[in-house]
């Protein structure tokens, strides 16, 4: 199977280390990848946001199978280029897509499938959005309605810090894509996060293993919001019972709803979830990978993962045997560069890649998300805001934390920060 990977960041670098391993891939490309994607594959210059163009590199390519890893292609409508192409790709329809494109579109969605989630309100004016907050009072919870990278969500108890963000969210107009504009305020829901990823056909969802993510900055959840500062599976404190009652009140209800409405969704169903006092509750629906959940869950997988994606993408999910997954635990940590998640610093050289790959493998391993090779120097150098997701296994969560951050310590770059605490309460560690 030849297989191309739209996108370059280290959700895709895991997405191709994965591939890269699987047997049954035969040729493995990226585009436009990033200096460590390079190294497990071939490496193509696209605009990952015009259809055409990618559809275009597939056909040359001869590929099997597209992979989209972003959200923003997939908002696009990149995917129904490649499918009206009559190449399989694995990744839903830009209509399906608006499930994370639009969380105005989402509610409506979970409203008609009864999928339990936060009562909220869609606001498009000051009058409005004054009317929210002091409906649902603090914690504020307050959501741009269109995709932010990750960081359009503010939860603050500060009146002030909710109202502006939300002003700033209804005074940007809504994207071409985009069903709605406006800004998604919603009462707070307490209890701790989990990530739960299901891989679809339309009809039949397959869920893959839990994880959880921490999104602040900082340790001890201090901090802005990011995109992901690291992650860990399994859950060992989660109810054994928990993927099968997502799968009943939350993923095959939206799916099938999806279906209903002439928008059947295939591709990666990512349900971020509140495990509530009142019980699950959904915090937001993506339509691909999360990162940095996706660095775990992978690195937990057994089951070849092309085999995987391609049943998804053809239609044949139900036909997939059982998934195998390893027992051993996984953590990812995230290395960032100077002042993110604002304006993050460039151009940094990144030191201890080769040491990490000669002292620590395979049991901890770097993927790349922000970085690209130095013409002059021929050094990896920075090149985004999360620049690094180290990520390591181990018989438990102790040892997979002990790996990662003993591999983090071999890493330097300058000015760049991480968090200490990723998976240091499920290991018992704090």
């Amino acid at each position: 199977m030849k297989v191309l990977v739209i996108g370059g960041g280290a959700r895709e670098h895991a997405l191709c280390r994965s591939l890269s391993l699987d047997p049954d891939v035969t040729a493995l490309h990226c585009a436009p990848g990033n200096a460590g994607i390079a190294e497990v594959a071939e490496l193509h210059t696209v605009d990952a946001l015009d259809g055409a163009a990618v559809a275009g590199l597939a056909r040359r390519l001869e590929a099997d199978l597209v992979v989209i890893g972003p959200e923003a292609p997939l908002v696009a409508g990149v995917a129904d280029a490649v499918r009206e192409q009559g190449i399989p790709v694995f990744g839903p329809s830009a209509r399906a897509a608006e499930l994370e494109g639009s969380k105005a579109f989402a509610k409506d969605v979970m409203a008609a499938a009864g999928v339990p989630t936060a009562r909220s309100y869609l606001c498009t004016t000051p009058a409005e959005i004054d009317e929210a907050l002091d409906a649902f009072g603090a914690p504020y919870v307050v959501k741009d309605d269109g995709l932010a990278a990750g960081k359009g969500v503010v939860v603050t108890e500060d009146i002030e810090a909710a109202r502006a963000h939300a002003l700033a969210c209804v005074g940007v107009p809504p994207a071409p894509s985009r069903q709605r504009g406006g800004v998604v305020i919603e009462e707070f829901l307490d209890g701790p996060e989990v990530s739960l990823f299901a891989v679809t056909d339309g009809e039949t969802v397959v869920p893959l293993q839990p994880a959880q993510d921490f999104k602040r900055a900082h340790d001890a959840d201090q901090g802005p919001n990011t995109g992901g500062m690291g992650a860990y599976s399994p859950l060992p404190w989660a109810d054994p019972k928990l993927v099968d009652e997502v799968m009943r009140t939350v993923l095959q209800p939206t799916v099938d709803e999806l279906r209903r409405r002439g928008t059947p969704f295939s591709g990666l169903l990512y349900a971020g979830l509140a495990i509530t006092s009142r019980g699950v509750r959904v915090i937001e629906f993506n339509a691909r990978f999360g990162d940095p959940e996706t660095q775990v869950v992978l690195a937990r997988l057994r089951t070849p993962l092309s085999a995987l994606l391609r049943a998804a993408a053809t239609g044949t999910l139900a036909s997939l045997p059982p998934l195998r997954w390893s027992d051993d635990a996984a953590v990812t940590v995230v290395v960032a560069a100077h002042n993110y998640p604002g304006t993050p610093r460039t151009g940094d050289p990144i030191r201890g890649l080769t040491e990490v790959a000669e002292k620590d493998a395979p049991g901890a391993y770097v993927l790349h998300a922000g970085t690209k090779k130095d013409d002059a120097t021929g050094e990896v150098v920075s090149a985004g805001g999360r620049v690094l997701s180290v990520t390591a296994t181990g018989g438990d969560l102790a040892a997979a934390r002990e790996r990662a951050y003993r591999a983090v310590g071999r890493l330097t770059l300058d000015g760049s920060h991480h968090r200490t605490d990723i998976a240091a309460r499920a290991a018992g560690e704090s």
